[in-house]
């Protein structure tokens, strides 16, 4: 359960690098719409039932020279079911508030994405949870919806384990407090981040 948390994280970082690298040379900063954003992530129990979560809270911002800091609520988690949404707070992310990625990124590479044109990009980014502090890299599909508005979403699922994110200790707690004979030790992420620009 907590490799599926830090999954979702840390894909936050890698889209939000893509939107950032899609800006373009506007000389703006963009903003993070959390009503059109979703992080998923999902998780396999018992070796056969799959199961697909998210975070309901996510906020970020991206500067004019290609900064990116994007935070997620925590408490936010959502696995439709409150027993196990307590569980991943207390016992996963230790009541911490929020989890904080944040990357630098080449503005000028896709400054001439056009409205309704998509383009593959690769991105890195880091992950601050705790203790934990997780490199990451991906490819990720930039769209500009409209001069003002961009979209960034995994071009595949994005595979994480426990053993990198340094969280086995986190899973087999989870397991013992749920009863069950295993929980994935590796989980897949999808994405989809829109931005604003600010006027």
């Amino acid at each position: 359960m907590r490799a599926r948390i830090i999954g979702a994280v840390t894909a936050v970082t890698i889209m939000v690098s893509g939107a950032v690298a899609w800006a373009g040379s506007h000389g703006t900063g963009w903003t993070l719409d959390p009503a059109g954003s979703t992080v998923a992530f999902g998780s396999v129990k018992k070796d056969s039932i799959g199961e697909v979560h998210n975070f309901e809270r996510l906020s970020g911002t991206v500067d004019a020279d290609g900064n990116v800091v994007i935070s997620i609520d925590l408490s936010s988690v959502e696995t439709w079911i409150d027993v196990r949404n307590s569980r991943i707070i207390e016992h996963v992310f230790a009541n911490a508030p929020a989890a904080t990625m944040t990357a630098k990124i080449d503005m000028a590479g896709l400054a001439d994405l056009a409205v309704g044109e998509m383009r593959p990009i690769d991105v890195n980014g880091n992950l601050a949870l705790g203790a934990a502090d997780v490199q990451i890299q991906a490819e990720m599909i930039a769209v500009r919806l409209a001069p003002t508005r961009v979209m960034v979403v995994t071009a595949e699922m994005i595979w994480v384990s426990t053993q990198e994110a340094g969280i086995d200790d986190g899973i087999t707690a989870l397991m013992k407090l749920a009863k069950l004979p295993a929980i994935t030790r590796a989980f897949p992420v999808t994405m989809r981040l829109v931005f604003d620009r600010k006027m």
